[in-house]
């Protein structure tokens, strides 16, 4: 598998795409860098009359749901459903799925629209597969490996790629399952590690017809710039500013040596 993933991260630097990506406000910043440095590029709109628009040009979509209002609301269910009418991807970030009624309804309309890659920590993923669990907000309290069974189930239920973020990321789809073990723990200091992460599954699976193989190079790249960045990080601060430089540097050498990966 590690063959298909290093041609498919060649694959999108000689392909790279363009991301629209309907985010929170705490996180826009961050993951529109985070995918210019990946070599993609970002496009952060929002406006329903543009959405039947921007979906022609656009690779992809990304929904994260992290700071919901109720015009927002209406962007992201308008986008999935221009995704879905142009044939484009979109990735679902279920940013705190389960703390709120609210919430929860707005990530019940969105699975309908049918994401084509879902990607949360343990306990979003966990709350969508309705797993009794309570939900702390934006950080898990769950850990990746207590998720994969509602991630496996998740995944059945609505026939897309799911992703379990975590100090392992595990990989779903159909009887397939990947685990990659790269990435520091001092990544989860850093405010929006998931939601970039969610910003450059976008950028991968705009380059590819194949969702889950996407999702996984995705997901080694990011583990792997986050090791890259912790080797030279004094702290948090520093740890953000060498995570660019790492995806922006990383090369198919430096991205084959590294990266961490087991196929279940």
């Amino acid at each position: 598998m590690k063959d298909a993933i290093i041609s498919t991260f060649n694959h999108f630097k000689s392909n790279p795409t363009l991301v629209q990506s309907i985010t929170n406000y705490v996180v826009m910043n961050n993951t529109a860098n985070a995918l210019l440095a990946v070599g993609a590029s970002p496009i952060m709109a929002h406006a329903h009359p543009e959405m039947g628009g921007m979906s022609k040009i656009i690779s992809s979509l990304v929904i994260n749901i992290g700071t919901l209002d109720e015009y927002w609301v209406d962007s992201m269910l308008l986008a999935a459903d221009c995704a879905i009418e142009n044939q484009k991807p979109w990735v679902l970030d279920p940013v705190g799925a389960g703390a709120s009624a609210y919430r929860n309804e707005v990530l019940t309309q969105l699975l309908a629209k049918k994401p084509s890659i879902i990607r949360g920590n343990a306990s979003e993923i966990m709350a969508l597969a309705s797993v009794n669990i309570q939900s702390r907000g934006v950080d898990s309290s769950n850990s990746s490996d207590e998720a994969l069974q509602a991630g496996i189930e998740l995944s059945k239920e609505t026939g897309a790629v799911v992703c379990i973020s975590g100090a392992k990321d595990y990989i779903i789809k159909d009887e397939k399952l990947a685990v990659i073990t790269n990435g520091d723990p001092m990544m989860a200091k850093v405010t929006g590690m998931g939601c970039t992460a969610s910003a450059i599954v976008g950028a991968f699976v705009g380059a590819s017809e194949d969702a889950f193989l996407a999702t996984v190079t995705a997901m080694g790249v990011m583990g792997v710039a986050g090791d890259i960045a912790a080797e030279q990080a004094a702290g948090p601060g520093t740890l953000q500013l060498h995570f660019y430089d790492a995806l922006y540097q990383l090369n198919e050498q430096e991205f084959a040596k590294r990266l961490r990966i087991d196929q279940l």
